[in-house]
């Protein structure tokens, strides 16, 4: 039975891979702890997609790996540094917009959860993740009409809840005035 060239491609990867592969790992290791075998798998799919770019000689291929390790690694620490930022920017929003009195976040989930729930997701929707009328709409698959149907429907039952005589008693009978909500009851987006 003869070898094919795909064969012998196979095999001579692997044998480099099982040679360099430690070495690999040691490298990922001590650069990054225990993300290095990630990393290391990384490689050697990126190695096998460009296997016909892999040098002959067993040292040029040897760098070769280490250049293609070296540039996983990088990617890994634009990635890191992306996903930094984004946490951090969601932090600083997510501090921005927390009520000062926790006690009025509770109460307004409390009232928003008494919601229909298609109501609910449309005051959500806008006031939590920033979408427009329109956005909703598309994303629930229906008409913008009808999004801004919901919206003030929300609207007029969330208003009948902050002004019912039981809740108005409530909040005068509290010893601190009452901080704004971040939902606005009377304004459209």
């Amino acid at each position: 039975m003869t070898r094919s060239r795909g064969d012998d491609e196979v095999r001579r990867f692997t044998e480099l891979m099982v040679e360099v592969g430690p070495a690999l790992l040691a490298y990922f290791e001590r650069r990054v702890g225990h993300d290095g075998a990630d990393l290391l798998a990384e490689t050697m799919a990126t190695a096998w997609k460009r296997r016909r770019s892999l040098p002959a000689e067993p040292e040029p291929a040897r760098m070769w790996l280490f250049g293609v390790a070296r540039n996983m690694l990088r990617n890994a620490h634009r990635t890191g540094i992306r996903r930094q930022h984004l946490a951090d920017s969601l932090r600083a929003r997510a501090e921005h917009t927390t009520a000062s009195d926790p006690s009025e976040a509770i109460e307004m989930r409390d009232l928003i959860g008494r919601l229909d729930p298609d109501l609910a997701e449309v005051v959500t929707l806008v006031h939590w993740e920033g979408l427009s009328l329109t956005e909703i709409g598309r994303l629930l698959g229906i008409p913008a009409s009808t999004a801004r149907g919901r919206y003030q429907r929300a609207r007029q039952t969330l208003r009948a809840q902050l002004e019912s005589p039981a809740r108005t008693a409530a909040a005068r009978s509290r010893p601190t005035p009452r901080p704004n909500v971040s939902i606005p009851i009377a304004e459209e987006p």
